[in-house]
């Protein structure tokens, strides 16, 4: 026989992040962990080119997004995907995927 897990058999962590991982859609976004001092949670910063409409000479933007890291998995300085997802904290709305 084969074994299921249910979603009662898991933990919290593994149920966010498959439900996060089930999701459809939000948005995908790419970028570098520059802190993970709180526990599963990392500060992720996300770098985008855009042009300026009057110079037309490309710009580089920065973001940084709270991101929930389950399991404390990423550290400072690792290349991280990251997807949005519900809110799960006043500033946490996005979760490492990658």
């Amino acid at each position: 026989m084969t074994t299921t897990t249910t979603k009662n058999d898991m933990t919290a962590t593994e149920k966010t992040a498959q439900a996060t991982t089930e999701k459809k859609g939000g948005k995908i976004l790419r970028g570098t962990v520059v802190s993970d001092k709180m526990k599963e949670t990392v500060v992720v910063s996300v770098t985008r080119f855009v042009k300026h409409p009057k110079y037309r000479k490309f710009i580089k933007r920065v973001k940084k997004f709270h991101t929930h890291n389950p399991g404390d998995v990423k550290k400072e300085g690792d290349k991280v995907t990251i997807q949005e997802c519900r809110p799960m904290s006043k500033t946490k709305n996005f979760i490492v995927i990658a």
